[in-house]
């Protein structure tokens, strides 16, 4: 799978970027980019990647995606076809701004989980859709410090919502869960490090933390969300994408090479936490990942091949869609 590098317009002395685009598609590659994106879709349906999540939306979609994550949003095509009015919302921003000592306070707290938490992309529904969505859209007309405002507003209300949904797996970028307790950060290091090992288990993470085996099963549960043996499937599911997606090894290949012992166990997990099978969840990227023909981008050198080491130096001074700075 080809993955392309986007030259966001987020400059500098910007605190974010608003890119506010009217019914100009979805013709760009799947690709990824240093800046954290909150992205909302409005009045389209079609399928969305982020990491190793390939799934559709319908009608809306609000998704907040971590740095260096892939992803890119299709339009139904019938839809598209029959020139449906959309309207694409993007915030961009930098999350090194956040480093300083204000935001390392109890209060911002929620906001660096939220962060961390978003390398593995976070849909947001309910409530929580319906409040960003008018904060975005107002956004958009504002140019002033109260846009600012909005924009840790924005921030709050995401990193405060109960209406999420992971996307990615949480081995998929390699990044363990996000929790700033110290002991269960160990536990975690510790897993990412050994789940593929045959005879790795969880006794061996408990030993780790002077804990036994059920004071650590539920210690695991209160800060993970899920059963050790969950997140274990989960880590292993996210490897097994991997390979899926950038190698053109066997199916056979891939399950042991993903710490599963079963082909059968492996299909039948993989289509449990999928909702397709490993061969479907191959052909669908292939299928979706077609070629980019980089002369049709509305703005040059927007998008390039990750390999292309001039793009810093033609970064486009200007771009084809609504730019709001804050």
């Amino acid at each position: 799978m080809k993955v392309y590098k986007e030259n966001t317009p987020l400059q500098d002395n910007d605190i974010f970027v608003l890119i506010d685009s009217f019914n100009n598609g979805f013709n760009y590659p799947i690709h990824s980019h240093p800046e954290v994106e909150i992205n909302l879709v409005l009045g389209m349906s079609g399928h969305r990647i982020v990491g190793d999540s390939s799934e559709p939306y319908s009608h809306s979609d609000l998704v907040i995606v971590g740095p260096y994550v892939y992803h890119k949003w299709y339009g139904d095509e019938n839809m598209l076809a029959e020139n449906k009015s959309h309207r694409v919302i993007t915030i961009q921003f930098d999350v090194s701004q956040f480093n300083n000592k204000l935001f390392i306070k109890d209060g911002f707290q929620p906001l660096v989980k939220l962060f961390k938490e978003s390398t593995r992309g976070i849909r947001f529904t309910g409530n929580t859709f319906e409040s960003a969505t008018k904060l975005m859209i107002e956004m958009s007309e504002k140019k002033s410090f109260d846009n600012i405002l909005s924009f840790f507003k924005l921030l709050d209300i995401l990193s405060n919502s109960n209406d999420t949904k992971f996307l990615s797996s949480a081995a998929f970028n390699n990044t363990p869960s996000p929790i700033v307790h110290n002991r269960i950060q160990i536990a975690y290091n510790y897993i990412f490090q050994h789940f593929l090992d045959e005879n790795f288990k969880m006794s061996d993470v408990a030993n780790k933390l002077n804990l036994s085996e059920s004071a650590f099963s539920h210690y695991f549960h209160k800060y993970a969300f899920r059963s050790f043996s969950e997140f274990i499937t989960d880590l292993k599911l996210g490897h097994a994408c991997k390979h899926l997606i950038s190698t053109d090894m066997t199916i056979s290949q891939v399950c042991y090479s993903s710490g599963f012992n079963n082909v059968a166990n492996f299909n039948r997990l993989f289509k449990k936490y999928k909702s397709m099978t490993p061969q479907a969840y191959r052909s669908n990227y292939n299928k979706e990942n077609k070629e980019f023909d980089l002369n049709e981008q509305n703005t040059p050198w927007q998008f390039v091949p990750v390999e292309d080491k001039t793009n810093k130096v033609i970064k486009p001074i200007k771009y084809n869609t609504r730019i709001v700075r804050g």
